[in-house]
């Protein structure tokens, strides 16, 4: 039992940690992806003159949102499930039922990494590059440069990696809970967390 919260509670501190920097992130991201948006809109139906690439700008702020926030949602437990058999089941059948689906779905996030790194990231699509955005290293002395796909489908890879951390965690905590010192832990449910039920 030492030893599962010795691993529990470094993982612990890491995921906390790293999702805190990713939801600042993201919340900038949300910022920016708003300000592209609200600027099309208003240059292109007040003045008649959009710039091309807020739309792919506020694209790319969504896939790295979503790869941020996700790991978040996953671990406070804000996705949407349907849990009428887990309800339904005794507890410790429960409980080892909510152990199996998380190993299935380590299982599939491993899988989703390894083919979203070299199905996307490091693929002939993801050498490409972005049609309109550029970055404007010209204003300081610099040339354009412009965006590599791989840069928006690294918020692939990033994300499913800060699932899996998540969802190891989650995993020792069952187990810990499985074996009866589920008391000992420390909450993850958030005060400000709407749920989805």
């Amino acid at each position: 039992m030492a030893l599962l919260f010795a691993v529990l509670w470094p993982l612990e501190r890491f995921n906390t940690f790293v999702l805190m920097i990713g939801r600042w992130l993201a919340m900038g991201l949300l910022v920016l992806m708003v300000c592209f948006i609200l600027g099309q809109v208003i240059l292109r139906y007040g003045f008649d003159a959009a710039p091309n690439w807020t739309e792919e700008g506020a694209r790319f702020g969504m896939l790295w949102l979503t790869g941020l926030m996700a790991p978040t949602a996953y671990r406070r437990g804000g996705f949407v499930s349907i849990d009428m058999l887990e309800r339904a089941l005794p507890r410790t059948v429960s409980a080892v039922f909510t152990l199996a689906l998380l190993g299935i779905s380590l299982w599939v996030l491993v899988v989703m990494l390894d083919r979203g790194i070299y199905n996307h990231v490091f693929s002939l699509s993801g050498n490409g590059n972005s049609p309109a955005l550029r970055l404007p290293l010209d204003w300081i002395g610099g040339e354009r440069i412009r965006f590599k796909l791989n840069w928006a489908y690294g918020s692939l890879a990033v994300g499913i990696a800060l699932l899996i951390f998540v969802n190891v965690e989650l995993v020792l905590r069952q187990v810990i809970t499985l074996l009866g010192r589920g008391e000992d832990l420390n909450s993850l449910s958030s005060a400000e967390l709407i749920r989805a039920e």
